[in-house]
C-alpha cells in the first residue's frame, strides 16, 4: 500500500513539474527565502519532502506558507493530490460530466439560473436568438463547454451580431455556449465594477444525504473582466449564516498584503453584506441535492436585483479558495466524509462464504 502511493505521488510531482509556472515559482522562492532567511537548497529540500508527505503541489508549499509552519500545521492543508483523490471518490468520473459540461451544466441545473444561456441547437430554434440579443445588458458573453477558471470566455457586444452571426461566431471559435450578460447587484458594483464577483459555495452531501456547507466565500474582481484567483483577483470568507465578510480578502500571491479595503474603490471589505443571502444559501442546497450521485460541489453563484443564480457547479472545486481566505488548513473537515464513504463500500461488500 505505501509504495502504491509513493509511485502515485511521484507521478504527481512529475505533472506539477509538467505545469509549473517557473516565473512564479522563482518569484515565491525568493519571497520565502527573504522572509525567512533560509536558504534556497534549504527550502527546496522541504519542498520536495513536503509534496511527499502532505500530498501538496509544488506552489501550494509556498502558499499555504509552509515555509513557516510546523508540521502539526501542515497536516492541516489539503493539497492538489489530496484534493484529486477526495474529489474522485465523492465525484466519480461517470458521473460527473453534468458539472464538466457547461450545456449539460445548464440543462440539468436551468431552474436556478437567473439569466438566459443557449447553445448552439436551442440558438437554432425560434426566437431564442433573438431573445439573447435583445436582452437588456446589450451583450453577450460567449464559453468554451469545457472551459475552466475563466478560461475561453469572451464578451462582445450584441449589436455586433444578428442570430445566424451568433452560430457562425461560436462554430468559427469553438464556443459552446452563448449567455445573456449578467448585471451583477447594485451592492457588489460598487465593491468592484471591473467584473461580476461571484460567491462561491462548497457543499458536501453527509451520509444521510442532507447538505452540509464546508464553507463560503466572496471573489472580488481587482480591475480585471474575471474574478477568479488564478487571474490576480481577491477572496474573501463570509459567515455562512449571514452571508457578511468575515475578514480582509487575500490574493493567491504570497507577495501580496492581504486587504482590508478595495485596492480601486476603496470600499471596505470585512463586514460586507452579500445581499439575498437566505436565497443563496437555499438555492445552493436545494441544487446540492438534485443530483447526488455527486456529492461535493464548488457553486458559482451570481447575485443580481432579481436574487440570486446559479453560473456553474464545480467537481474538481479549489482548495486555494476554500482555505487562503480563512489562514487555515480544513483537510480535517473532509476527514469525516472520507471515512463514511469508506463505511458505505465496506458495507455494500458481501461476506464471503467459507
Amino acid at each position: 500500500m505505501r509504495h502504491d502511493m509513493e509511485i502515485k505521488r511521484v507521478i504527481y510531482l512529475g505533472y506539477y513539474i509538467k505545469q509549473l509556472d517557473r516565473e512564479k515559482f522563482n518569484l515565491f522562492l525568493n519571497f520565502a527565502a527573504q522572509k525567512t532567511r533560509k536558504s534556497k537548497s534549504a527550502l527546496l529540500r522541504d519542498l520536495l519532502k513536503s509534496i511527499f508527505t502532505y500530498n501538496i503541489s509544488i506552489l501550494e508549499y509556498f502558499q499555504f506558507r509552509f515555509f513557516e509552519k510546523e508540521s502539526t500545521e501542515r497536516e492541516k492543508w489539503a493539497g492538489t493530490g489530496y484534493m484529486y483523490e477526495y474529489q474522485l471518490t465523492m465525484n466519480p468520473i461517470d458521473k460527473r460530466h453534468i458539472l464538466d459540461d457547461k450545456r449539460l451544466f445548464y440543462k440539468n441545473y436551468s431552474e436556478f439560473f437567473v439569466h438566459s444561456v443557449a447553445d448552439l441547437e436551442e440558438l437554432k430554434k425560434p426566437g431564442i436568438a433573438e431573445r439573447l440579443l435583445n436582452s437588456k445588458a446589450g451583450k453577450l458573453v460567449f464559453k468554451a463547454s469545457d472551459g475552466k477558471g475563466g478560461a475561453q470566455v469572451e464578451i462582445r457586444d450584441s449589436s455586433e451580431f444578428t442570430g445566424s452571426e451568433i452560430i457562425d461566431f461560436m462554430i468559427k471559435n469553438n464556443y459552446g455556449l452563448v449567455e445573456e450578460f449578467i448585471n451583477q447587484h447594485s451592492e457588489l458594483n460598487r465593491l468592484s465594477p471591473s467584473a461580476v464577483n461571484t460567491v462561491r459555495i462548497f457543499t458536501q452531501l453527509n451520509e444521510a444525504g442532507e447538505v452540509e456547507i464546508l464553507g463560503c466565500r466572496l471573489r472580488i474582481s481587482v480591475n480585471s473582466p474575471v474574478d477568479n484567483m488564478a487571474a490576480g483577483n481577491l477572496a474573501a470568507s463570509l459567515d455562512e449564516k449571514r452571508g457578511i465578510v468575515t475578514g480582509p480578502a487575500v490574493y493567491s500571491d504570497i507577495t501580496k498584503d492581504a486587504c482590508t479595503t478595495h485596492p480601486v474603490t476603496k470600499v471596505e471589505i470585512p463586514g460586507f453584506q452579500v445581499p439575498f443571502w437566505p436565497e443563496t444559501i437555499d438555492m445552493v442546497k436545494r441544487a446540492a441535492k438534485k443530483h447526488p450521485q455527486n456529492r461535493s460541489i464548488g457553486w458559482d453563484v451570481v447575485i443580481t436585483e432579481k436574487g440570486p443564480g446559479l453560473i456553474e457547479g464545480n467537481h474538481d472545486w479549489c482548495k486555494l479558495l476554500w482555505q487562503l481566505p480563512v489562514n487555515k488548513g480544513l483537510k480535517p473537515k473532509l476527514e469525516q466524509y472520507v471515512g463514511l464513504e469508506t463505511s458505505k463500500k465496506e458495507k455494500q461488500v458481501e461476506p464471503v462464504s467459507v
